[in-house]
């Protein structure tokens, strides 16, 4: 029986269930439980923490079997060998641990390590009872050696099969098989050349390459470190002139059709599948009376090898190999067999039990043979044990009734069959204890919606405490059969949702023990959108988005893709995988990254994750050589092989040809075919020599073209048809011309092709045909006639013979244009827009063509109002109405009413019109007149409406007054329409008074002539309120300036208002603006000084209607002036200045008394720019003004000064932007007159238009009075 070692529980690795960890092994409370209080002196039963593990040793190596345990008190060991006692501490060459059962040796050979080999099993005991371990194999064996063997050789001739064996030293243990050369590198494996699980190397076949005198096999054992290579084998490759034959595919391991493997479960198991032939045969694995699956088996080694990694029942049954090359197939089936040592479905647990109690423990395994189940207590059989009534066994179930303290032990469940055995060990320990709650009191459990809640309340105690939930938020919830009381105490609820969050509480039963915990159900984490299927081509970049969804309370997701299972991270050297954001980018994608990719969004509660695939698509590779088979009349089979689709389907073939003696023209489409054949038949035209190729297409594009056929050779034949499309397009007059469309070189079917070209009369010729040859259209006779009918064909001929008879068809010679005009054309005057016009029908043969129809040359020569003028005659426009064949009248509308006309008809071919009828003159009625050319609305007032209008640009006769309607505009659309009649056509404005100022009106004029009112012209108005000034003033302070806003106001008129201000810190005195245009919605205030207060008023009509004060930004002129007025040298600056203007004033009164009158300007015009400036930079508005003292006295040869000089010029009174004005006073001396703001309400002179402080131009009484037109 082989040997099986399996972990029981309370071994490292497996999880020991944790009340007995808790209890019986640390025994210390966790820093999140409430305080155990437990006897200080309570024991503890062993448990085994180091199993022995099987060991095989070569030579001298050092051996060892360890086994450890824990209990209280510590445990005692002792071990069986074969059964039997063994006492490793009496053996002189073994060494024993102090502190555990582990022993070992050291340096023994394999003479004295032999008498130790056997199955040993440790145990460790305390006075509660004895854990048994596993069974532990301990193998002696001498390390491979090589025997001595010759070199080989081996001679085969080129494309046979060949074996080179390996035989490897035999051993315990299984060696790795490396084929290398002689300077140790590996040989290169392939399709061809394998190695099987036996270490041989295959060859399918031989070919030259292969000739070597090195082959070397080398055996590695891992287990004894050990490499051993064998003697090189030399293999000499023979080769001959003659082609190397094909052979079939024949199985070269393992031989014959079928084989039959057995496999353990959970174990691997590879099939292998190793062929030789020529070509190298490829292999497919199928399995036959099932699914073969991919996620379960991998194929190695060039597809030779399927394996299976952990193989389970349901992978038995019956698997085939097939191997093909183009010469045929071989297949070799393998039955597998899977059984199964013994493993655990349910394992018993330790447990404390209180005196009195009953214990059941469960032991259940499975395997294949079913194993055999026993107990053993403290490692003894019970077979071997007293009787006793209150225990039994059931089916594997160990029960013991009434249990008291004598109970207490550590019970052994046995597992056997043929292919192994298992153990494990359960503690029962009958204690007395008080119950409590370990779990913490106040916990709040968060799970998202959809997953499972554990809400702990682990207890402690013997008997063991029975615990009680309680719901504060539902009571029938513990009643739902989502919700699970544990045994250990905890509430498991599954799929829980936001209805079940709240307060909880358990309590142990029988006493006032209790703990409240409570349940927060957060959303669950979505992924937004799935993940695509992707398929895209080499070398160009996928990309998968993942959009997640997560409850706000929790941090965003970590986002880890996976692809095939496998964690994937950013590769920076690559640039393969790059993660932006919520997108996963694969770049340069190869065959290599097909397969499936998985976001998973992980938060601290969840995941959630979504999978899409990539696959990488191509267009498909060209098929292989068409092949041209089954010749017929005319026909033939084109077969080929198709080559790979690079996972897009193929949907179509096309198949393409080139006529060999055209090549100049190119491969040309000849038919497609659907994409799940390979092969169809061909319709071919005589006397042409073919190649065929054969193109692939799927959903990517087109495959390269294959190689083209062999050559395709049909013989000639008499031409299948004739030309299509015969027809006459005779152009030029006396002449037939005949054409037809150009037969393709393909229907030629034979040498020498010519057109036979055949025509007669219809009549006055008799049945005779003229016949000539042309290779190629038209074909030209002349000297036939105008207008005559033919009887043409044409018919294709070659070497070998004629074409079908063909049909005649009638063609006619060449048209000319008509030789007369129609006659009897007449005119019916319908209204005053439409005429009939009718006429006789020219004769057939007079039209010398095919009579096409009639045109009527139309034209207008004006009003019937100017008759008496130039315009009269003069055309104004004309116009060409076209008629058919066959018609002799035709209704002609849209005239001008109230014109002069005149019209003539003629007859027209192909070729043209014929002459002119004699013009025929007619007038049209009087119409109603067109609408207005323009309506314009003006209010003067709240109550009236002035209209002003152009008269219609067509009246259509004499227009005999206005009709003017309008309606007030209101929801229902039911007022009254009031009607107004005008009847001198000579008005172009009315008004309108009573109108109400509070409505919309809509105004309808239209014009009159004696026929009628004409289509009027609509407009919509209000009439415009009385102004009023602005509200709601908007202030923006500046240094020297203040911004002023409103908001116009809507239909008012615009009126004029002034802005008066007053310098708070100066002491002045009032100073006022022009007056401002209520409809500017903004104006500048100038002049201010920085860093002063003002106080602004606001007037309308000499009334304020708002106050208001403000502080300028800035430095106040005061401060500015401080910092150098009081110093010696500007005092002394100032008093020279002074006195220099005296000088100069004494001087100019004794030169005026000797000169007598003069102008300031002949004698001071030098002077006056300079001393026109400001006084000061900071001072705004004040300027210097140089007049004439005798100023009443000027003449028009002695202007004043304020008339030539730029002083007094509009744009200097506008300098700085300033809206003051200049003001002399006259009473004091020339030095100490200057400009500055007037002073007062009356003395505001108007300003020029073209004054920046008043930008709009108003009428004349300054306010616009134009009406809102509401277009």
């Amino acid at each position: 029986m082989p040997h099986t070692q399996r972990q029981p529980v309370g071994s490292r690795g497996r999880r020991t269930p944790p009340l007995l960890l808790l209890l019986l092994l640390s025994l210390v409370p966790q820093p999140s439980q409430a305080a155990i209080h437990i006897p200080a002196n309570l024991k503890k039963p062993p448990v085994i923490t180091t199993q022995p593990e099987s060991v095989t040793a070569f030579g001298t190596e050092d051996i060892a079997l360890s086994c450890d345990a824990t209990g209280n008190p510590p445990p005692t060991f002792r071990w069986t060998k074969d059964g039997e006692e063994f006492d490793p501490a009496l053996e002189p060459e073994l060494s024993v641990s102090d502190d555990s059962g582990s022993f070992f040796a050291t340096g023994l050979g394999v003479g004295s390590m032999k008498q130790y080999q056997g199955k040993y099993i440790c145990y460790a005991s305390n006075e509660l009872g004895t854990a048994v371990s596993n069974e532990a194999l301990l193998r002696i064996d001498h390390p491979p050696a090589l025997q001595k063997e010759k070199k080989a050789k081996k001679k085969v001739e080129e494309g046979e099969s060949v074996v080179l064996e390996c035989n490897p030293p035999a051993s315990s243990v299984e060696p790795v098989i490396h084929w290398m050369d002689s300077n140790l590198r590996h040989l290169q494996l392939s399709e061809r050349v394998t190695v099987g699980k036996d270490g041989n190397l295959y060859f399918a076949h031989v070919t030259a390459k292969d000739n070597r005198n090195d082959y070397t096999c080398n055996a590695q054992y891992l287990a004894a470190r050990t490499i051993l290579p064998k003697e090189p084998i030399s293999l000499t490759v023979s080769t001959s002139n003659s082609v190397v034959r094909n052979r079939r595919p024949a199985m070269m391991r393992p031989k014959g059709p079928h084989s039959t493997y057995q496999a353990l479960r959970g174990q691997s198991l590879e099939l292998e599948c190793i062929v030789q032939g020529l070509p190298t045969p490829s292999i497919q694995w199928v399995r036959k009376d099932g699914e073969l699956s991919e996620s379960r088996t991998t194929r190695d080694l060039f597809e030779r090898r399927l394996r299976f990694s952990h193989i389970t029942e349901n992978d038995g049954g019956e698997y085939q190999c097939i191997a093909n090359n183009t010469q045929g197939k071989v297949t070799h089936t393998f039955t597998v067999t899977v059984e199964a040592a013994p493993y655990w479905t349910k394992e018993p647990t330790s447990q404390l039990y209180a005196p009195g109690e009953t214990v059941r423990l469960d032991c259940k395994a499975d395997g294949i043979p079913a194993p055999n189940i026993t107990w053993t207590i403290n490692g003894n059989p019970l077979t071997g044990i007293d009787p006793e009534p209150r225990r039994s066994v059931e089916a594997g179930v160990l029960i013991m009734r009434d249990v008291d303290f004598s109970d207490t032990a550590i019970y052994q469940c046995q597992a056997s069959n043929t292919h192994g055995t298992i153990l494990t060990n359960a503690n029962v320990f009958v204690i007395e204890l008080p119950p409590q709650i370990l779990s913490k009191d106040g916990v709040t459990h968060m799970v998202t919606e959809g997953q499972k809640a554990m809400l702990d309340c682990e207890t402690f105690g013997s008997p063991k405490p029975k615990v009680t939930w309680e719901s504060e938020s539902d009571l029938s919830l513990l009643s739902d059969i989502r919700v699970n009381p544990l045994a250990n105490g905890s509430l498991q609820i599954t799929n829980v949702s936001h209805g079940d969050e709240g307060l909880f509480t358990c309590s142990v039963q029988n006493s006032n023990q209790s703990i409240t915990v409570e349940l927060e159900v957060l959303n669950r984490t979505l992924i937004l959108s799935p993940l695509q299927a992707l398929r895209v081509q080499p070398g160009k970049t996928a990309i998968f988005s993942c959009v997640t969804q997560v409850d706000p309370k929790l941090s965003p997701p970590l986002i880890q893709w996976r692809w095939n299972g496998q964690k994937l991270f950013p590769s920076f050297a690559e640039d393969k995988y790059t993660f932006e954001g919520p997108d996963l980018m694969v770049t340069n994608a190869q065959i290599k990254d097909q397969g499936v990719y998985t976001c998973e969004a992980i938060t601290a509660l969840d995941m959630a994750e979504a999978s899409g695939s990539l696959t990488l698509v191509d267009r498909p590779d060209p098929p292989g050589v068409p092949q041209v088979t089954e010749p017929k009349d005319r026909t033939v089979t084109l077969s080929w092989t198709p080559g790979e689709d690079h996972n897009s389907p193929v949907s179509e073939y096309m198949v393409e040809f080139q006529d060999h003696a055209a090549k100049k023209k190119g491969w040309e489409e000849m038919k497609r075919v659907a994409g799940n054949r390979k092969s169809t038949t061909l319709s071919l035209e005589p006397h042409l020599s073919y190649r065929f190729r054969v193109v692939a297409i799927n959903d990517i594009g087109k495959s390269d073209p294959s190689r083209h056929s062999d050559l395709c050779n049909v013989p000639a034949e008499a031409p299948d048809n004739n030309p299509e499309d015969v027809r006459s397009e005779s152009t030029d007059p006396d002449t037939l011309l005949i054409t037809w469309e150009e037969m393709d070189r393909h229907n030629f079917n034979g040498p020498e092709f010519q057109y036979k070209v055949l025509w007669r009369r219809v009549v006055g010729s008799g049945p005779t045909w003229h016949t000539n040859y042309t290779s190629a259209p038209p074909f030209i006779v002349k000297d036939i006639g105008n207008f005559s009918a033919f009887e043409i064909k044409v018919q294709a001929v070659n070497k070998i013979g004629e074409g079908p008879e063909p049909d005649p068809v009638i063609g006619y010679s060449g048209e000319d244009v008509p030789l007369v005009a129609p006659m009897d054309v007449g005119v019916e005057i319908l209204n005053s827009t439409a005429i009939r016009v009718t006429w006789a029908p020219v004769e057939r043969e007079l039209v010398r063509g095919h009579l096409l129809g009639y045109k009527i040359h139309l034209t207008r020569y004006g009003s019937r109002g100017h008759h008496r003028g130039r315009r009269s005659r003069e055309p104004e426009t004309s116009l060409v109405v076209e008629t058919g064949a066959n018609e002799e009248k035709r209704l002609i509308g849209a005239l001008r009413p109230f014109s002069h006309y005149g019209l003539s008809v003629t007859v027209f071919n192909s070729m043209g019109e014929g002459p002119l009828s004699e013009r025929m003159r007619f007038e049209t009625e009087e119409g109603a007149p067109g609408p207005p050319m323009s309506l314009h609305l003006d209010s003067p007032g709240e109550t009236e409406m002035t209209l002003h209008w152009t008269p219609p640009a067509h009246p259509n006769g004499v227009l005999i007054g206005y009709l003017l309607q309008y309606q007030q505009i209101v929801e229902t659309d039911d007022s009254p329409m009031q009607v107004e009649t005008i009847d001198d056509p000579t008005v172009t404005h009315l008004t309108l008074k009573g109108l109400d100022p509070n409505s919309r009106y809509r105004f309808y004029l239209r014009g009159r002539t004696s026929t009628g009112d004409g289509d009027p012209i609509t407009r919509e108005g209000v009439t415009t309120l009385d102004g009023s000034p602005p509200a709601n003033i908007s202030l923006s302070v500046g240094e020297q300036s203040v911004n002023l806003s409103w908001v116009a106001k809507e239909r008012h008129k615009s009126v004029g208002f002034q802005v008066h201000f007053l310098n708070k810190n100066g002491g002045g005195k009032w100073k006022q603006s022009e007056k401002v245009n209520s409809s500017q919605s903004f104006y500048q205030l100038q002049g201010l000084s920085p860093g002063s207060q003002y106080r602004l008023r606001f007037t309308f009509n000499d009334t304020t209607f708002w106050e208001t004060d403000i502080q300028t930004n800035g430095a106040g002129l005061s401060e500015v002036q401080a910092g150098f007025a009081t110093q010696g040298w500007f005092i002394g600056l100032v008093s020279a200045i002074v006195l220099l203007l005296l000088v100069l004033l004494l001087l100019c009164f004794i030169t005026r008394n000797k000169g007598g009158k003069y102008s300031v300007k002949d004698k001071e015009e030098g002077q006056v720019d300079s001393e026109a400036r400001p006084m000061k930079d900071e001072t705004f508005g004040e300027y210097r003004s140089l007049e004439s003292d005798n100023e009443e006295k000027r003449t028009a040869s002695q202007p004043s000064l304020c008339d030539q000089s730029k002083l007094c010029s509009e744009d200097n009174l506008d300098y700085n932007g300033s809206s003051a004005v200049t003001e002399v006073n006259m009473d004091e001396s020339l030095v100490s007159q200057y400009s500055r703001p007037s002073e007062g309400h009356d003395m505001v002179p108007a300003m020029p238009e073209s004054s920046p402080l008043n930008p709009t131009t108003t009428p004349a009484n300054g306010l616009p009075n134009t009406a809102a037109i509401l277009d």
